[in-house]
């Protein structure tokens, strides 16, 4: 139950962050953080009450904060009770920062390096202490950490080929950001898996296109919906 409540709260905060992390972009981490803990400005809900778009605005910023709390504590709640062996909070950390930078690249189409590097890190902190989420008991402690970075390097190697042979006709196919994200998700998952969520991210982004009747976009949520799905399928 406290996996969903902390995802419940965290999920409020996301607009915020997101917002907050887009507007300061490109800053350092340190200034980020101190940022962060200082709370932006408020407009008062006399001055909100006066002006009808204001309140409009305020309405939809906090119905957009509730659907993420809603949808940040489900999601908590799924990857605990699937992976309740004691690590369910890496799980739950991963999770969080991916839904983070949903919010953040569909505002902004940005993928900010203060949260990728530090996603990667903990993939490799991660597969220290128990392995990414593919491997079997058998595998040794060389053996985890191996496939974490070959994880990581495959996330980065696969969609850096496959620009090579896209670049004449979508240049942006895959952004310096996306290739970034797919590198530190190799890392939680490992190699078995990253070709997978790399081949399920391009279906998800086409069907979004067709939807939205658009040929570009971001590609960040696109990845960050065929791992959670992905993960919470084959794990």
């Amino acid at each position: 139950m406290a996996y969903v409540l902390w995802g419940f709260i965290f999920g409020l905060f996301i607009p915020y962050l997101a917002r907050r992390i887009g507007k300061l972009m490109p800053a350092t981490m340190g200034y980020i953080l101190l940022k962060l803990f200082i709370p932006a400005r408020m407009t008062s809900y006399k001055k909100l009450e006066a002006n009808p778009k204001y309140m409009e605005l305020y309405k939809r910023y906090a119905m957009r904060s509730i659907g993420w709390g809603i949808f940040t504590a489900a999601a908590s709640y799924l990857f605990a009770v699937n992976f309740a062996d004691g690590f369910a909070w890496w799980y739950i950390i991963f999770v969080w920062l991916l839904l983070l930078l949903v919010e953040i690249d569909k505002r902004f189409e940005l993928l900010p390096d203060i949260i990728t590097w530090p996603l990667l890190l903990l993939g490799f902190a991660y597969a220290a202490q128990k392995g990414p989420w593919l491997a079997t008991p058998d595998l040794t402690f060389l053996s985890y950490t191996q496939n974490s970075a070959l994880g990581a390097i495959m996330g980065y190697i696969i969609p850096v080929i496959a620009s090579m042979f896209l670049v004449w006709k979508y240049p942006d196919a895959f952004g310096g950001g996306d290739i970034k994200l797919l590198c530190a998700i190799g890392a939680w998952v490992g190699m078995d898996v990253i070709a997978y969520i790399i081949l399920g991210s391009c279906v998800i982004f086409g069907a979004t296109c067709l939807i939205n009747k658009k040929r570009v976009g971001p590609f960040g949520p696109s990845i960050v919906y065929a791992t959670l799905i992905l993960c919470l399928l084959l794990f």
